[in-house]
C-alpha cells in the first residue's frame, strides 16, 4: 500500500501519464473522498521500482465491521496477467478484513474467469459517456452539435440567461432538491457539494441566472488534466422554457476549454441497447444535443463475498428509500 509522500508523487506521475487514468483513479479524486469521511487505499504492484498495475480503493464501512470496496474506473495496468493476480489479491484482503463487496470498473476487460464477478447493476459509474472535442474552435464545437442544440443555446442567450461562476453550493443545492424532487432521484446533503468544491482540486461551479437575477439552473464539474468533466446539474422547472440548462453546458465547455482542456465529458449515458424506461434516458437525450462521440468501456463488476449481509443492507436501503 502506498503512503509515504515519495510514493504518492510516484504514484501521480504513473496515474497521470497513464492511457486509462482518470480522476476516480487520482490522488484529487483520493483527498476528496476522505473529506468526505472515507478510508482510501492506494494498492500497487512494482517490478524494478516502477508502478505497473494500480488500484485506488474507497473504501465504504457500514455496521458490524463490514464494509464495501469500490476500485473507480480502476484498476490500471500495463500488463494484464499481472494485473488479473493483483486484483485477485485486493480480493482477498477485503475478505479478510470483512467486506461484503468488491467492484471495479476498469476501462478495458480484466476480470479474472476464477472468481465469480457479476454485473454490479448500479448507476454510479458511468459506463458510457460522450465526449466533446475541445480542440475545436467555438464556431466548429457550435457546429457540431445538433442543430436543437445551437437553437436552445441561442434562446438562453435572447433570454438574457447570465452564467457566472461562484462558490455558493446552497445556491445550486436548492436548485438540485427541486430537481431531484421532480425527477425522483436521492441527493447528497449540501455538505457533499461544497466540500466537492473546497477540496476537489480543478472543480467549479456555474450559477445561471434570469434577467431578474434570480438563480434558476447550476452545474458542478471539475477539471482533471486536460478534460473537463460535467458532473451535477440542476435547474428550475418553472424557468424550463429558458433553456438556461443549455447555456449552461456551452459556457462550462468554453471555461474548460480556455483552461487548456482538449475534452469535455459529459458523463454518463444510457447504453444504445437500453430500453426506454432506462433512469438516463431524459438526460442522455438532452445530451445528445451537444453531439461528440461516445466512448464505452466495460460495465462495473461485483464480486459479492458476504450474500446474507450484502441482502439485508439492500434491504435496509431500500427500505429507507
Amino acid at each position: 500500500m502506498l503512503t509515504a509522500p515519495e510514493d504518492l508523487a510516484r504514484y501521480d506521475t504513473w496515474v497521470k501519464g497513464h492511457v486509462g487514468g482518470s480522476l476516480w483513479q487520482s490522488l484529487e479524486w483520493k483527498a476528496f473522498q476522505e473529506a468526505l469521511g472515507r478510508e482510501v487505499r492506494i494498492y500497487a504492484v512494482e517490478e524494478g521500482g516502477k508502478i505497473v498495475s494500480s488500484a485506488i480503493v474507497v473504501i465504504d464501512r457500514t455496521s458490524f465491521g463490514l464494509s464495501a470496496w469500490d476500485i473507480p474506473h480502476g484498476p490500471l495496468w500495463h500488463d494484464g496477467e499481472t494485473a488479473r493476480a493483483f486484483l485477485a489479491s485486493i480480493v482477498d484482503r477485503a475478505r479478510g478484513e470483512r467486506a461484503m463487496t468488491v467492484r471495479c470498473s476498469p476501462s478495458e476487460p480484466l476480470l479474472s474467469p476464477s472468481l465469480q464477478w457479476h454485473p454490479a447493476g448500479r448507476l454510479v459509474y458511468a459506463q458510457v459517456t460522450r465526449m466533446i472535442d475541445l480542440a475545436l474552435s467555438e464556431e466548429d464545437i457550435l457546429a457540431q452539435m445538433r442543430e436543437k442544440g445551437r437553437y436552445n443555446i441561442r434562446v438562453a442567450e435572447r433570454n438574457g440567461i447570465v452564467v457566472e461562476q461562484s462558490r455558493d453550493t446552497a445556491v445550486f443545492h436548492r436548485l438540485l432538491r427541486q430537481t431531484g424532487a421532480r425527477d425522483a432521484f436521492r441527493i447528497h446533503p449540501e455538505h457533499h457539494y461544497r466540500l466537492f468544491v473546497e477540496k476537489l482540486p480543478g472543480s467549479f461551479l456555474l450559477i445561471a441566472r434570469d434577467n431578474e437575477k434570480k438563480p434558476i439552473a447550476g452545474l458542478l464539474g471539475v477539471i482533471w488534466k486536460e478534460t473537463g468533466i460535467y458532473y451535477y446539474g440542476a435547474f428550475s422547472y418553472e424557468q424550463r422554457a429558458l433553456m438556461a440548462p443549455y447555456l449552461l453546458q456551452w459556457e462550462a465547455m468554453k471555461l474548460c476549454k480556455s483552461r487548456g482542456c482538449a475534452s469535455y465529458d459529459l458523463l454518463g449515458i444510457a447504453p444504445s441497447d437500453a430500453s426506454p424506461d432506462h433512469p438516463w434516458t431524459g438526460i442522455s437525450d438532452f445530451k445528445r444535443k451537444f453531439g461528440g462521440s461516445i466512448i464505452t468501456c466495460p460495465p462495473e463488476q461485483q464480486i459479492i463475498l458476504r450474500p446474507m449481509a450484502h441482502r439485508l443492507l439492500q434491504l435496509k436501503r431500500a427500505a429507507l428509500g
